[in-house]
């Protein structure tokens, strides 16, 4: 069990800590999730960070009430979607807070404190427009009026007040600040010794072509004056070998100045505008940074004093905040656009725990035939329903006709309806599980040193050890990989120990003789069959016994040595 903190507020979890499992990388991928979201976000990184999202799973019906209301608002508000969308695109600082930081030890230079100024600006954009935009009186989720509570309180706080003046004053201050002229000092062979900075000015410098400016005054001879002198006690430092290299590209590519950006505020270390990444001239860079420091002290000054009494603000909060809306934003854009297609979703209700009925599940489908299938009519859609009589479901049907499809989809289910999500489906009914536990078939490779039946043991008896009565299993053709003989003893022991512990249990199997043997009146296994029609899969499941003792058969069909197959014959 982990400990996720929410740091006062977030829209994933209520108070300041909740618990919850993890989900593992293969159960997410039996799931087939990771294809999913690919549809859901076309950013790799939105991607991995829904995904983590989705594999954190509490049982908290509390939790699954918060995102699912906080999701019907995102979902039904295309107009607050939108601003809150256009917002987190204007404050993507926000979402790398405090890569600007250097070590402890070292101060930070005049661009790290802009750049630090720029972040607590897009903080304040944040917290107004995100007030405004969560004023909107069609919000009903709790979750999103306890955050514009939250948003109200920074913004009524005195300490927000003082630090928007103080940055606008900084802002004006550091705004005078449009170039800088550097001084160059050469050899004989008009190579450079030094430079330094003359002089911090308030207009941007104006003519551009150093090879015309140095003709000019090559031309006229009494413009070349006598004497260097300094305006100020400014540092001189001898240029080193890059140096020297990155000024005479300098003057062979025609720069002129040094001229900073027009706003200062997004300053950054590559302020030599007209040179290329990689030809020495990042020295001369931070040189420059460091003496536009010593020349501007009084706003390097002020600025440390405002930053510092700023620095435990609420930006880390607000941070916290952007991946948890981009989660609500993209299934909302992408639910609406497959509802557009004719595709069906619908809002999953939390059952209380003290209830008879642990599941419903009326019309659903997995989310993987969604692409597959052309239109949304040509879907098949199935019910399920998970009670102390129907606790453990023995799937049987022949090959290929739906079994592992209607397996996957029952654990997509729970794991977007507890992640807030609409699911694929026309209604569904629930008690969140504490965790969703798959055993599909493993790869050849991870079967090496016990051998495939062996492998498939322990991971069972570790997905036994790890469930409770909260828990949903699903065994995809579990102990099928031996004869049938010491599979059906094998499967017969694991059905037995699943119901007592009483745990939420889809098993698709090709053994019609566990289904028929294991299944009874009263015990909470029940036979289901991907049923047949005149010969053809209807891929629906019915509640019947197995259609026959055809195990030996289907597992023919599966590996292609039916006569009818190895032949060519009917």
């Amino acid at each position: 069990m982990t400990t996720v903190e929410s740091h006062n507020i977030s829209l994933l979890y209520i108070d300041n800590q909740h618990e919850f499992e993890t989900m593992n990388d293969e159960t997410v991928h039996n799931l087939g999730l990771d294809e999913f979201v690919k549809d859901v976000a076309s950013d790799s990184k939105e991607q991995q960070m829904i995904l983590r999202i989705l594999s954190l799973v509490t049982s908290s019906p509390e939790v699954a009430r918060l995102r699912q209301d906080i999701f019907d608002d995102i979902l039904h508000l295309p107009d607050v979607r939108a601003r809150l969308l256009e917002l987190l695109n204007k404050i993507e600082y926000l979402k790398d807070y405090g890569s600007w930081r250097k070590s402890a030890e070292e101060k930070p230079g005049l661009w790290d404190l802009l750049h630090r100024m720029e972040e607590i600006n897009s903080y304040i954009t944040a917290v107004e427009e995100m007030r405004e935009c969560l004023s909107d009186p069609k919000i009903k989720a709790e979750g999103l009026i306890a955050l514009k509570d939250y948003i109200d309180t920074l913004y009524n706080d005195s300490c927000f007040a003082e630090m928007k003046k103080d940055t606008a004053d900084i802002k004006a201050d550091s705004a005078s600040i449009q170039s800088l002229t550097i001084g160059i000092n050469l050899n004989t062979r008009f190579e450079a010794e030094s430079l330094g900075l003359v002089s911090v000015n308030s207009k941007q410098f104006k003519k551009s072509g150093i090879v015309g400016n140095l003709a000019d005054a090559i031309a006229a001879k009494d413009r070349i004056k006598e004497d260097a002198g300094w305006d100020g006690d400014m540092h001189v430092i001898p240029a080193s070998i890059a140096d020297k290299e990155s000024t005479l590209n300098m003057l062979d590519r025609g720069a002129t100045a040094l001229n900073m950006m027009q706003n200062p505020l997004i300053w950054s270390k590559t302020t030599l505008s007209t040179i290329p990444d990689g030809d020495g001239s990042i020295s001369t860079s931070l040189y420059l940074s460091n003496a536009a420091s010593k020349m501007t002290g009084h706003l390097v000054k002020k600025l440390r004093s405002v930053l510092s009494q700023y620095t435990d603000v609420s930006i880390a909060n607000i941070s916290r905040l952007i991946p948890e809306l981009i989660y609500y934003i993209r299934f909302a854009e992408y639910i609406e656009a497959k509802t557009a297609e004719g595709m069906r979703f619908c809002k999953p209700e939390v059952i209380d725990k003290d209830s008879d009925l642990l599941t419903e599940a009326k019309g659903f489908y997995n989310l993987k035939l969604i692409n597959a299938v052309g239109k949304a009519d040509d879907i098949v859609d199935n019910d399920l329903t998970f009670d102390k009589d129907h606790m453990i479901y023995l799937l049987t049907g022949a090959n290929r006709g739906g079994k592992t499809t209607l397996t996957q989809a029952i654990g997509q289910l729970y794991a977007l309806a507890q992640g807030g999500i609409y699911v694929p489906a026309g209604g569904f009914r629930y008690t969140p599980v504490d965790m969703i536990f798959t055993h599909f078939p493993a790869d050849e490779d991870k079967t090496t040193d016990l051998g495939r039946l062996g492998e498939e043991c322990v991971r069972f008896k570790e997905i036994y050890n790890g469930s409770t009565s909260q828990s949903l299993v699903l065994l995809n053709e579990t102990f099928s990989t031996t004869s049938f003989e010491e599979g059906y003893y094998i499967a017969t022991d694991a059905v037995r120990a699943l119901c007592q512990k009483k745990v939420r249990t889809i098993y698709n199997t090709h053994m019609h003789k566990l289904a028929a043997d294991s299944s009874g009146a009263g015990n909470g296994v029940t036979s289901i069959v991907m049923a047949t029609d005149n010969g053809k899969r209807s891929f629906k499941a019915v509640l019947m016994a197995p259609e026959g003792s055809s195990y030996a058969h289907d597992i023919a069909e599966k590996y292609g040595v039916t006569f009818e197959m190895l032949t060519g014959e009917k």
